[in-house]
């Protein structure tokens, strides 16, 4: 068995996504890489898991170089096979990515790449996801790889805090720098375009708009905005600790 770091890597975008063969050629420069993610797209499907239906896993090498798992279920459900079945050997990162979009503000909470990092983290590995602010495939992942190169080293040498991941973010293009930043205030005004279908039935497009509370300079979007690669730190505990620690006990009593 190598020596080397084991890296696990998965993505919401689908094995054959070009943001997942940048990631692996990243973290093959730190150790052996294994590719575990979904078969199809599945973005902004967040912490989702399959439980009606069974999971099947097909091997696959990715791009003629990397050994890989090609599965029919979500990102969570990829990383919760990987740990539970697909691998003889537990993985000393995990890392998910190179989404094609923005995961920055309130997409954190819809996000498969994300939600793929975080199921790596309640399993106790450390776990970084990785995205670039572009959609389109053909988009320049370099600042992202080298925002992602920068984080796998920090992560390796310093580890992290159980129960958290890292969130990067990059703009597409060159690499101008990488700051920390929390979390900005955001979320989507929704709509729902109504149409019928050639039967005369009802269905629903979403659509809208992403909306930005946020002015505070600190913010992932903020530094996004600056051509920066924002890294932020997230945690699956939600608990609202400022409410709770402060509650009077006796006032929930009848």
């Amino acid at each position: 068995m190598s020596d080397n770091p084991f890296i696990l890597v998965c993505n919401d975008d689908g094995i054959f996504s070009p943001g997942i063969q940048a990631l692996a050629e990243v973290a093959d420069e730190f150790g052996d890489v294994y590719i575990v993610a979904p078969d199809r797209q599945q973005s902004a499907v967040g912490h989702a898991i399959t439980i009606q239906v069974p999971l099947r896993s097909s091997s696959f090498k990715v791009a003629d170089r990397f050994d890989g798992e090609a599965v029919n279920g979500t990102p969570a459900d990829c990383i919760k096979l990987a740990h539970g079945q697909l691998l003889d050997r537990k993985p000393d990162l995990v890392i998910s990515g190179i989404n094609h979009g923005s995961n920055a503000g309130i997409n954190i909470l819809y996000s498969g790449t994300v939600s793929a990092a975080t199921e790596a983290a309640i399993l106790g590995y450390p776990a970084i996801a990785v995205s670039c602010t572009e959609f389109e495939e053909e988009a320049d992942l370099s600042g992202s790889q080298e925002a992602a190169r920068r984080v796998i080293r920090y992560v390796l040498e310093n580890g992290l805090p159980g129960g958290t991941v890292l969130n990067v973010n990059a703009p597409a293009g060159k690499f101008q720098g990488i700051e920390w930043a929390r979390m900005a205030d955001s979320r989507y005004v929704e709509e729902y375009e109504g149409r019928k279908d050639p039967f005369n039935r009802a269905y629903y497009w979403l659509t809208g708009k992403f909306e930005l509370l946020d002015e505070g300079k600190d913010s992932d979007i903020h530094i996004l905005k600056s051509g920066k690669a924002a890294v932020t730190p997230l945690q699956y505990d939600l608990t609202a600790y400022d409410i709770l620690n402060n509650a009077d006990p006796g006032s929930l009593e009848s």
